[in-house]
């Protein structure tokens, strides 16, 4: 199975392929970036979930992962979050003897996957955060293997 296309600055991060200028331009024409100079709540959420909807707009943003185009996506996990939460609050208070009790976990368990889910999409998860790689901005080549050498040469001649 093919490997989905990454970007050329995660190439470049990666240090494992050598391309030529011209082939790095021709990529970086070619690449699509959404902006996300218009990340805002949908206008449907009440204002406690626009707060948190914000909260974690701002987070994402930080580190490059939300885009204009994820707008939706996180107003999903905000939601589903939100009723998850509810529902295992009042899931707590029925007691395990109570009829409805098993209704609130059927409903927890729908609204647990619809936030896992949705967490993962965006990167909110420890495991999802783990698959995700973003390229560092660096100034400075990556050192090559002479660089390499003579810092162990120098180490060692230090040491002696």
């Amino acid at each position: 199975m093919a490997r989905p296309k990454q970007p050329i600055s995660l190439i470049q991060a990666k240090g494992k392929k050598h391309l030529t200028k011209s082939e790095i331009e021709e990529r970086k024409s070619k690449e699509v970036k959404a902006a996300n100079d218009k990340v805002e709540p949908p206008s449907y959420l009440p204002e406690t979930l626009k707060k948190e909807f914000r909260r974690i707009a701002s987070e994402l943003i930080k580190v490059e992962i939300m885009t204009n185009l994820d707008c939706e996506a996180l107003a999903r996990f905000v939601v589903s979050e939100y009723n998850y939460q509810k529902v295992t609050k009042k899931m707590l208070k029925t007691g395990v003897d109570n009829d409805k009790y098993f209704n609130y976990i059927l409903m927890q368990d729908k609204l647990f996957k619809q936030s896992r889910q949705a967490a993962s999409d965006l990167g909110l998860t420890i495991s999802s955060r783990c698959k995700l790689v973003t390229p560092t901005k660096q100034d400075d080549k990556p050192p090559n293997k002479l660089d390499r050498k003579s810092t162990r040469l120098n180490s060692s001649h230090n040491s002696n």
